[in-house]
């Protein structure tokens, strides 16, 4: 399956090495990609140039967001949550129109220091918003309760014995979404409905940052018993 991301961090490129190395045609979004290339800084969260993660995966390319999103039969949205909706404009709705856009991002609002606020809840979501700016897109919020590592390795946290939330409005792009991440290992998927479950599926990320703090580690995810 040909799939587009777009981002190019911790999660960006945690998600396209874990869709390469399961043979997925992999095309990672940038705004700018002589700047991103060329750029031999550490991010804030410790991941070096992308350059040289590029060279050690060689089976994913490199280009601009709207030709990554143009690429993709799926297309991931794993950009900051700040960035998140300019993201999915320069991408360009025609190119994510009639698509599972997969929507991984928080709206974390880290301007008064940490623990961050959310600079939308209750009454809206930051997948509400991408649903908005990509109308005839299909946004399907996932992955976004657990750091990037477990994403695409859930059987690191016990054994995978735990749960994904996902929701959105369309019952095929979920489908397609969730065969996906069974592809990764996950056994427990669960839709907890339309993609306004967003707004109670984004506001777990409170407890799950005090959590994580509290636990030391960000190895740890939720399992809903039924």
């Amino acid at each position: 399956m040909r799939i587009g991301i777009l981002g190019t961090g911790i999660v960006g490129r945690t998600l396209a090495a874990g869709f390469a190395d399961r043979g997925h045609d992999v095309v990672m979004g940038t705004r700018d990609v002589s700047r991103s290339l060329a750029s031999r800084e550490t991010d804030q969260m410790g991941n070096g140039p992308l350059a040289d993660w590029l060279a050690a995966y060689p089976a994913v390319r490199l280009d601009t967001l709207a030709r990554a999103a143009a690429h993709g039969e799926v297309v991931a949205l794993a950009t900051s949550g700040q960035a998140a909706v300019a993201a999915v404009e320069q991408a360009g709705a025609d190119s994510l129109a009639g698509k599972p856009l997969v929507d991984i991002t928080n709206p974390l609002d880290f301007s008064a220091g940490f623990p961050p606020t959310l600079f939308v809840k209750d009454t809206d979501s930051l997948a509400e918003r991408i649903q908005r700016a990509a109308p005839a897109a299909h946004v399907v919020k996932a992955f976004n309760t657990v750091t990037a590592a477990v994403m695409v390795n859930p059987t690191a946290v016990g054994g995978g014995d735990h749960s994904l939330l996902i929701c959105g409005n369309d019952a095929a792009a979920k489908s397609i979404v969730a065969e996906l991440a069974r592809s990764f290992g996950w056994r427990d998927v669960v839709d907890v409905g339309d993609v306004t479950a967003a707004r109670g599926t984004e506001m777990v990320l409170p407890l799950w940052l005090r959590l994580m703090g509290a636990l030391g580690t960000p190895m740890f995810n939720f399992k809903v018993v039924r």
